[in-house]
């Protein structure tokens, strides 16, 4: 599924709400929750890097994209889910946010540096390996209750994901 509006995401967003989040009902945070804590996180860290916060924001959508099948307690399999569901996610908004965005998400499923194959990039020292990072670093620290920052409300990244978009529309155009 491609995402072709800022409307479309939003709803998807607004879907993740009472979604199991990352680590299933165990931790008590759902997806719409931990979406919202992870991008608060990086924008707090980052605040002139919108294409990282929106990173953050959209790379848990891949379970509502393509729900699994059948959960196992393996903890092996739940990281290759996540993994997998990232990288729906990747793909979903490439033709929206853009070729950044969709690295990003694609290269923090992927763990980054550390592991080999067609997600890491050929410079392990690049910028891209410490975005992917901080990405990861977001996401374990959104997944714990009460901890970082409030998670907000999802109609605050409106304008954000509508910049981005717009970014990532005039880039499409000129290529």
């Amino acid at each position: 599924m491609e995402l072709r509006s800022v409307e479309e995401l939003m709803d998807l967003l607004y879907a993740c709400r009472g979604a199991a989040g990352p680590e299933g009902r165990a931790r008590g945070v759902d997806a719409h929750t931990h979406a919202l804590r992870a991008a608060a996180l990086v924008r707090r860290s980052r605040p002139a890097d919108k294409e990282l916060q929106v990173a953050a924001l959209v790379q848990g959508l891949g379970p509502l994209l393509a729900p699994a099948a059948g959960a196992t307690g393996s903890e092996r399999t739940a990281d290759t889910a996540d993994e997998a569901g990232a990288l729906r996610a990747a793909d979903a908004v490439l033709g929206l946010l853009g070729e950044r965005v969709f690295r990003l998400v694609r290269q923090c499923a992927a763990g980054g540096a550390g592991r080999s194959g067609e997600d890491a990039t050929d410079n392990p020292g690049d910028a891209g390996d410490a975005d992917a990072l901080l990405l990861r670093q977001a996401r374990e620290e959104a997944r714990a209750e009460g901890t970082g920052p409030g998670p907000g409300v999802l109609e605050d990244w409106r304008t954000v994901l509508e910049l981005v978009a717009a970014g990532a529309c005039r880039l499409n155009t000129v290529e």
